[in-house]
């Protein structure tokens, strides 16, 4: 059978799903088209040119380089199709973005044919996707005095490819969709457990929210043709939890705009909103589509006569609307004025300033973030060539600088890094940096569509400014299921070759690894002055700044070696008083969280980063507050270790890179023999002096300060999702923050799991610990519910073994993976004993293991949105408390939580994850910033 059969086969298998062919990658079947096309009598000829015009990913994908070769033989005249003139053959290529297609315009353009030279570079002018190669032969052509070259290249410098688009619409019409009341997680508009689809576009496009609200949706453009419907977090934030790529294209998908007639299912531009605006890293990834946030702040505090906030008997805030963003409601979008006004326009509503900077405003003009960084970087190249100043096309980078005051680490850590800011000048939050990109994470459930973003801005290496970028395969670890078998392999191969370590090898040379990316991301973050960006909302180091970022950032982060923000403003959190024995440092973390809202009583880490002074934790146990900030809402957090703290952390991290590469997973490029270098260099500076470790001035500027006192917390704490709160916006919220006495000893427990990122060794060898202090104290130990324990990295579990604490955890266990034969599908039932489960996700993540619908789930996660961990049943809500590693356990064996007696006595003598305020120190003077 030929590929064209296969590919007939498959249409009519999608049909039946109710979706369109699958768009074509691969060079092989567009060579069947183009046989087909060049038959005038074939069948399939009609087909096979629709198919090939409409129906071709461009970008570097090996069915683009087919489809360019072929049209570039059109324009030579080698090839006669009536369909397909000259003309449009160009057009055509004009919609492929770059790589072989712009490889194409260039032989033509600098080619001997002056008016097939002349056409092309037309289209060349149109191109920012362009590389060092394809740059090279415009600047040797032009040195060599080709008029052409020069022409292309003074248009570059012009910037026409950006002056040249059409300004956005002064007024936007938009009928509003509720998408939920609360908060509203991106696992609504993209779920977890349909991440296998997400790189089909299509397909993924069928899991968002619900097909009833597809259809309400489908209907209201039908009601208001001319009108983008906005679609909006009533009561809440929008995009919560992650990024989410594929979240914004899947609402691209349904209320944007197509982005090339030629490449379906790519749409940009969608507009979400929120009473409470939008998540931080989910505004981010609105931001790379062109699209618009908008901050509706229709629902503000009822005050009383003097100004203060009316409480309601749980003492929340009593809410009063403003104005209605009921379903079917109009509302017009003013981008000049910059802001939301009703129907008719003669009547504000909220000010839009914030949505339209000038930076987003280009964004939306350009049709993304892309087209813009990769466009700046074009104009500074050709201005450079021509020996002339670059002209001032783009908005100015906002700087603000204030004199005589100090700087955040933030802000420190971003004057070291910035790229093309004012030298010399101190720039403080609020500016907006192009900054370097160290380390670079891929996770596997978005790392399909992060290939495909590199595929469509033509890039095939990494760029040689990132200092290490991993591929993981954590998301995907539980199950190796047919999905994981066919597209693990394939995002390994692609990025393994685009220059990353990757968990597996394209070779089967090492051991497949399924460790939790941000625990690798945290041993391969060397230096505390470093930018990490990773492809989840938990890439939250305990060394230097990490951000979390869709797909499409990470390609960019890789693709440049940089990344592109405002700084952001700083909370400073620091403790005081002392830890209690029996207390685990998870629920200093929770108590955090809830003494952030009794002492501001709003969230003021929402969007800023929380630098932490932690100082006496390692990498690990740190990790697990800087991990948790994800879910305060915070941009991220930044660790103030003191020197010694930090090269301890910075040697366990080289331990733990040489045991990398001892397992064969370096790359031709030595970049974990690079890492480990790095290391030695930053702890040789700190040890002589040189440079210790990272402090902020002692006169930098906070937006808030957080003190949290140690002596206030005496009990466990539990992050509740509240799921029968009556008011239906405190649900599935991580600010509900419960002392284990709440529950008196009778809430019911279904099962408990120790694992996800926010665990470390520490955790796993309190297990350890408790089954043997529990089987002591009982004489035996009984499950009255599943505990499932999931280590987070291969290294740990070697750890363990050495030390004696796995064998403890197998004498307990009631089943252990096993790497040779792992389970080729997902449980459905557990049985009440310990479950020893593969490093990685696991439950946390929700798109392979779940818990029984209807459970109550008690865990060390991070996650407790709804459907996330565990479905609804029929009769009862699922729900997933957070909780410390000994709550979770003594929670699986009692089957319900334990009462304060109980959890005494059941640590007492283990040794829980300590800590202790660091001692306060004069802090470097303010004129030493970096």
């Amino acid at each position: 059978m030929s590929l064209y059969t296969d590919y007939l086969a498959e249409i009519e298998t999608r049909k039946e799903q109710g979706l369109h062919p699958k768009p074509i990658e691969e060079a092989a079947l567009v060579a069947e088209l183009i046989a087909q096309i060049k038959d005038a009598g074939n069948e399939h000829r009609a087909d096979s040119l629709k198919f090939f015009i409409y129906n071709t990913l461009p970008g570097t994908t090996s069915a683009a380089g087919e489809k360019a070769k072929f049209l570039k033989d059109i324009i030579l005249g080698q090839s006669v199709v009536e369909e397909i003139t000259p003309a449009f053959a160009f057009e055509l290529l004009s919609h492929m973005k770059g790589g072989p297609s712009v490889e194409v315009l260039l032989d033509l353009a600098l080619g001997n044919d002056e008016a097939i030279a002349k056409d092309a570079a037309e289209v060349l002018k149109t191109q920012v996707f362009l590389y060092d190669a394809d740059t090279d032969r415009l600047k040797e052509a032009y040195e060599a005095g080709n008029d052409i070259a020069k022409d292309i290249l003074e248009s570059y410098a012009r910037a026409d490819f950006f002056t040249k688009l059409s300004d956005l619409d002064e007024e936007i019409k938009v009928v509003t969709f509720i998408a939920a009341e609360g908060d509203i997680s991106t696992d609504l508009l993209s779920p977890g457990n349909q991440a296998h689809s997400r790189a089909d576009r299509e397909l993924h496009g069928k899991c968002m929210i619900s097909e009833k609200a597809q259809k309400e949706i489908e209907a209201l453009k039908l009601q208001h043709p001319g009108k983008r419907v906005m679609l909006i977090a009533e009561k809440g934030t929008m995009g919560v939890g992650s990024s989410r790529m594929s979240g914004v294209n899947n609402v691209a998908l349904w209320t944007g705009k197509q982005a090339s007639p030629y490449v379906p299912f790519v749409n940009f531009a969608p507009i979400v909103a929120g009473t409470n605006g939008i998540s931080p890293i989910f505004l981010t990834t609105v931001g790379v589509t062109g699209g618009i946030g908008v901050d509706l702040k229709n629902w503000v505090k009822k005050l009383d006569t003097d100004g203060n906030p009316i409480l309601n008997n749980d003492g929340n805030p009593v809410l009063e609307q403003k104005y209605s963003v009921e379903t079917g409601t109009v509302l017009t979008i003013n981008t000049k004025k910059q802001k939301l006004f009703n129907e008719a326009g003669d009547e504000e509503l909220v000010d839009m300033s914030s949505s339209f900077t000038p930076q987003k405003m280009e964004f939306m003009k350009a049709g993304g973030s892309y087209a813009i960084v990769f466009g700046k970087k074009l104009q500074t190249l050709a201005a450079e060539t021509l020996g002339i100043e670059t002209p001032p096309v783009f908005a100015p980078s906002k700087e603000v600088s204030h004199e005589g005051q100090g700087l955040t680490a933030v802000e420190k850590i971003f004057n070291k890094n910035a790229v093309g800011s004012t030298p010399g000048k101190v720039l403080h939050a609020g500016s907006d940096v192009r900054v370097r990109v160290n380390i670079v994470g891929s996770q596997d459930t978005t790392g399909l569509m992060t290939s495909q973003e590199l595929e469509a801005m033509a890039a095939t290496v990494i760029s040689p400014l990132v200092d290490g970028a991993y591929q993981s395969g954590c998301h995907t670890a539980s199950v190796w299921d047919l999905k994981a078998q066919a597209n693990t392999p394939r995002l390994m191969s692609f990025m393994h070759k685009f220059g990353l370590i990757t968990g597996r090898d394209p070779k089967n040379v090492y051991h497949p690894m399924t460790d939790v990316i941000h625990k690798v991301l945290n041993d391969i973050t060397v230096d505390d002055w470093d930018i990490t960006i990773g492809g989840d909302s938990h890439t939250r180091m305990s060394k230097g700044v990490a951000f979390g970022a869709d797909s499409g950032t990470v390609a960019l982060a890789l693709a440049t070696g940089e990344a592109s923000m405002p700084i952001p403003e700083s909370v400073k959190v620091t403790f005081k008083g002392s830890m209690k024995d029996h207390m685990d440092f998870r629920d200093v973390v929770h108590a955090t969280q809830a003494q952030m809202l009794q002492q501001h009583g709003d969230n003021v880490f929402q969007g800023r980063i929380i630098e932490v002074h932690i100082g006496t934790l390692l990498a690990d146990q740190a990790f697990t507050f800087t991990d948790w900030t994800a879910e305060m809402k915070a941009k991220a957090s930044i660790c103030i270790s003191n020197d010694e703290t930090l090269i301890g952390s910075l040697e366990l991290a080289k331990g733990r890179i040489q045991t990398m590469i001892d397992k064969g997973m370096d790359n031709d490029a030595k970049v974990l023999q690079g890492l480990i270098d790095k290391a030695s260099k930053r702890i040789a500076e700190i040890r002589s002096g040189e440079k210790p470790a990272l402090t902020p001035d002692t006169d930098a500027t906070y937006f808030a300060e957080v003190v949290v006192d140690l002596d206030e917390i005496d009990e466990p704490m539990i992050a509740d999702p509240d799921v029968n709160n009556a008011d239906v916006s405190k649900r599935y919220t991580h600010d509900t923050i419960r002392p284990v006495s709440f529950y008196h000893g009778e809430k019911k427990v279904d099962l408990g799991f120790v694992g996800s990122c926010m665990v470390h060794k520490g955790d796993m060898k309190i297990v350890a610990q408790m089954l043997k202090n529990l089987e002591k104290m009982r004489g035996k130990v009984d499950f009255k519910a599943p505990l499932v324990v999931a280590a987070p990295t291969y290294n740990i579990i070697d750890e363990l073994k050495e030390e004696g604490d796995w064998d403890v955890l197998q004498k307990y266990s009631g089943f252990e993976f096993n790497d040779n034969a792992p389970k080729t599908a997902a449980r459905t039932e557990y049985e009440n004993i310990l479950y020893l489960e593969r490093p990685g996700c696991n439950l946390c993540m929700g798109n392979q293991e779940k818990a029984a619908k209807g459970d109550t789930v008690l865990a060390t996660s991070t996650r407790l949105f709804q459907g996330r961990v565990v479905a609804d049943s029929e009769t009862k809500k699922g729900e997933s408390l957070l909780a410390s590693t000994p709550v979770v356990v003594l929670s699986a064996i009692l089957g319900r939580t334990p009462t304060m007696e109980e959890y005494k006595e059941a640590v007492e003598g283990i040794n829980l994850t300590k800590f202790a305020p660091p001692s306060q120190k004069p802090l470097d003077p303010k004129s030493i910033h970096f």
